[in-house]
């Protein structure tokens, strides 16, 4: 069956703005997460001097963590934490987050619901690792488990990872991976710069608030 010329040229034009509209979005996203990143780490520093100081003083080792993550196409990276479990919390092996984690120290339960504990994925942002909004990064052992459980969980890894996301500030740990799947899939689908403001200002009132949904 012959194409016409003008219908060709018409589904080209058509992909070209949109692969403009994106590379415009990405542009902007990406400058985004370098301006606020980089202001939210001046003002934060003071609280992650203090709440390093506090975390030391409550439980041994550094008051910082680190950790091996799965970034946009499967990119591995190491995120940083301000430390809000015990030393030896995972000596029996990974173990999902959830709600009163007997693991959590008591500072580290209070930085946990704030999101102090966030604080030093800025220079993962800076970095390029991560973006201010976008799914959560798992652990190399959960994407292979959920990979095997959910067929749809690698779609996750389609977009740069986020510090907050559509599914953190809809439900958090109370989400199976499953329900957190499909609020990181709608904000996939649904990328925009407006829903990105939407989802900041939604984690700072569960910041402020102390709700510490994620």
């Amino acid at each position: 069956m012959h194409i016409p010329n003008d219908v060709k040229n018409s589904k080209v034009t058509i992909i070209n703005i949109q692969f403009s509209r994106r590379a415009i979005f990405l542009s902007i996203k990406r400058f985004m997460d370098i301006f606020i990143a980089l202001i939210a780490l001046l003002v934060t520093l003071p609280l992650m001097v203090v709440f390093g100081v506090l975390i030391i003083l409550e439980s041994n080792g550094s008051c910082f963590y680190s950790q091996t993550r799965v970034g946009k196409d499967g990119k591995l990276f190491t995120i940083y934490k301000l430390r809000s479990m015990y030393i030896d919390a995972e000596k029996g092996g990974p173990r999902w987050a959830q709600e009163n984690d007997p693991r959590v120290t008591k500072i580290g339960r209070y930085i946990r619901k704030t999101r102090i504990d966030e604080i030093p994925q800025l220079i993962n942002i800076i970095k390029g690792d991560m973006s201010m909004v976008g799914p959560r990064p798992e652990r190399p052992y959960y994407i292979h488990k959920f990979n095997k459980e959910i067929p749809e969980y690698n779609h996750r890894l389609t977009i740069i990872p986020g510090l907050t996301g559509w599914a953190q500030v809809n439900g958090g740990y109370e989400l199976s991976p499953r329900e957190k799947l499909e609020k990181d899939l709608y904000y996939i689908k649904n990328q925009s710069i407006w829903l990105d403001f939407k989802i900041i200002l939604k984690t700072i009132k569960i910041v402020l608030s102390g709700n510490g949904a994620r």
